[in-house]
């Protein structure tokens, strides 16, 4: 977890098959991504937990309606959006600055990102193609992209140190530590126990007391 970079995620925009959102997850852990975001119908969701085999686990799935509801959060939140959309203003994606707070945008493989998505976006990115073909499998794509930012980031010291909150590394922690509790207080809207040293429960048997008399403390 210390070198969880909170202030990095990729955003997809309308990426169909599960088992395509499961690899590009996969791509986001490996670099260290704690959290992404996705625009995806009920259909397409629903494959895709059922083919992500644990990997949302580590890393944070925020799921949203539409393209400009996803975006205009985190633009406000000063990150910069960088659309993987081939243009005239494209640049090399090896020629931006990844180690400020950056959201990687990916579209689905045969229509790219939306207009709309394309238009928010803060600057456009490619990856230069010497074959016949136009365009990578999306979960390369994002790969190639990510080891561009993991390399960057690297160099500028931001996996040096812990970059999460206390309050986010606790949260991660207790989530990671604990997957079935973690499901039952999210289920119920009870907030997390807190945990010793040992990364156990503090007092199970109080807590325990506590939920059945319905006195928990609630999230």
């Amino acid at each position: 977890m210390d070198r969880r970079q909170p202030d990095l995620t990729l955003l997809t925009d309308n990426v169909h098959k599960g088992r395509n959102l499961s690899a590009v997850l996969r791509n986001a852990d490996a670099v260290g991504i704690a959290s992404m975001h996705c625009v995806v119908d009920d259909n397409e969701y629903r494959a895709f937990r059922g083919t992500a085999m644990g990997s949302q686990r580590w890393v944070e799935m925020y799921r949203h309606k539409t393209i400009e509801s996803a975006i205009a959060p985190l633009k406000q939140q000063g990150v910069q959006i960088l659309a993987a959309h081939l243009a005239d203003d494209s640049v090399d994606y090896r020629e931006v600055d990844y180690t400020g707070p950056t959201a990687i945008l990916l579209g689905a493989e045969k229509r790219g990102v939306s207009a709309v998505a394309a238009d928010m976006a803060d600057a456009h990115i490619t990856i230069p193609m010497m074959g016949m073909v136009q365009s990578f499998n999306v979960s390369v794509a994002a790969g190639i992209i990510l080891a561009e930012a993991q390399h960057q980031r690297m160099q500028a010291g931001c996996y040096d140190q812990c970059r999460l909150s206390p309050e986010q590394y606790q949260r991660l922690f207790f989530e990671w530590a604990h997957p079935q509790l973690t499901a039952f207080c999210q289920q119920r809207g009870l907030a997390y126990p807190p945990l010793g040293e040992d990364g156990e429960l503090e007092d199970a048997p109080g807590w325990n007391a506590k939920v059945k008399a319905g006195q928990a403390t609630l999230a």
